[in-house]
């Protein structure tokens, strides 16, 4: 991987959702692989969306003090959502016919210059507003 990448939240919780098992493992992997390269890239909607998912809907919540930890250390890579995505959102929800927000998700990889959205939400292999979808756990049992 040498560029940019934008991370949906399901890649973010996996990553800390121990009862994930093989996409645990997987997510864990990938989220090494970008922090080492230092190109992951995510917005502020995907960390919101992480720490209500992480404390309060997965089989063994995190405790909010170690999610908040965890959104501390991600917002690294938060880049800022603007009524500029929004709109963008609104013409891709649109186009694409995805959820708006998924297409939120889309408006804001593309301000932030990605090539590819890893997410398990959208059509691997799609081409959303010039960013390639790729779905980390595609190829898992």
């Amino acid at each position: 991987m040498s560029d940019k990448t934008f991370v949906d939240t399901n890649v973010l919780i996996y990553a800390h959702d121990v009862d994930a098992k093989a996409k645990h493992e997987v997510a864990k992997s990938v989220l090494r692989e970008l922090w080492s390269q230092r190109i992951g890239v995510l917005s502020m909607q995907v960390l919101q969306e992480f720490y209500v998912n992480v404390t309060r809907k997965i089989a063994t919540p995190l405790p909010k003090d170690a999610a908040r930890l965890v959104v501390n250390s991600y917002s690294l890579w938060c880049m800022e959502t603007t009524p500029a995505e929004i709109e963008a959102a609104f013409r891709i929800e649109d186009e694409s016919r995805i959820g708006f927000w998924d297409a939120l998700v889309v408006a804001s990889a593309a301000k932030s210059g990605t090539v590819r959205i890893l997410s398990e939400d959208l059509n691997a292999q799609q081409m959303i507003a010039g960013i390639r979808i790729e779905n980390p756990f595609v190829h898992l049992p």
